[in-house]
């Protein structure tokens, strides 16, 4: 059974930082994308960062760049998302997926969560002014 957690989520004061952690079971880490992508209140899902497995490529939608940083430990199914300098516009819950990366990385599409098939439940990140 393939199961995903995201882990971490809280509050924390603008300027502050929180580690995301995806744990994930039941599938061969190396043969998928982990994306995390997150939902604010009354805002459409957004995609966040990607990570390939395979190569260790990293990707980051514009918002968060230079201020998250995305990593994997394929020794544990881990993947993190390391959020420093949070804006109260990161309050969103944040959600992990896996994505087969053979589809992912054929056109570049980490961005596209259709393309992700499995998800787990998310973790709400609060960040106040």
């Amino acid at each position: 059974e393939v199961q995903l957690q995201a882990y971490g989520g809280g509050l924390v004061q603008a300027g502050g930082s929180l580690t995301l952690t995806c744990i994930s079971s039941g599938f061969s880490f190396g043969d998928y994308a982990i994306g995390w992508f997150r939902r604010a209140p009354g805002k459409r899902t957004e995609w966040v960062s990607s990570i390939n497995n395979g190569g260790g490529s990293t990707f980051y939608t514009d918002s968060v760049k230079g201020r998250f940083t995305i990593s994997s430990d394929r020794t544990k199914n881990t993947v993190r998302l390391q959020m420093n300098s949070l804006k109260p516009e990161d309050t969103a819950v944040y959600t992990c997926a896996a994505g087969l990366r053979s589809l992912l990385e054929t056109g570049n599409y980490y961005s596209n969560r259709l393309l992700y098939d499995h998800w787990g439940p998310g973790t709400l990140v609060t960040v106040s002014s």
